[in-house]
C-alpha cells in the first residue's frame, strides 16, 4: 500500500499539510468542503505538492516536518528548489546556535 503526504495552497495564502492512504479521494473531499476543519473554511484548495511513502509512518513523519517549515521553505518544495530549502534550513540552525549562544551567556552574567 502506498501512502502520501500532501500540500493544499488554500484561500488567503494558506497551506495545509496532511497524509492519506488514498491521495485522489482526500484531495476530493477537500475540494468539495465534506471534511470538516481548516481547508473547509479556505476554500477553494488546490493540491500544489505531494509524495508518497511506503508507509504510513513515514507519511507522518514527513507531514509533522512539513508543518514545521516556514513559509518561505514550503514555496522552495513546492518549486522543487532544493538550494533554497537548504540554504533556509542553514540559515533556521545559524540563527538556533547564535540565540543558544546568546541565552547560555545571559544565563551566565546573571
Amino acid at each position: 500500500m502506498t501512502f502520501w503526504t500532501y500540500m493544499l495552497h488554500c484561500n488567503a495564502g494558506r497551506f495545509h499539510v496532511g497524509h492519506t492512504d488514498d491521495l485522489d479521494r482526500r484531495i476530493a473531499q477537500h475540494e468539495t468542503g465534506t471534511l470538516p476543519g481548516f481547508t473547509r473554511d479556505y476554500l477553494p484548495v488546490k493540491l500544489v505538492w505531494s509524495e508518497s511513502f511506503p508507509t504510513r509512518y513515514e507519511a507522518q513523519t514527513a507531514e509533522r516536518k512539513l508543518k514545521g517549515w516556514s513559509r518561505a521553505k514550503k514555496l522552495a518544495l513546492i518549486r522543487g528548489d532544493w538550494d533554497e530549502i537548504s540554504r533556509l534550513a542553514r540559515n533556521k540552525t545559524e540563527e538556533k546556535q547564535a540565540f543558544d549562544k546568546l541565552r547560555l551567556s545571559g544565563e551566565s552574567d546573571g
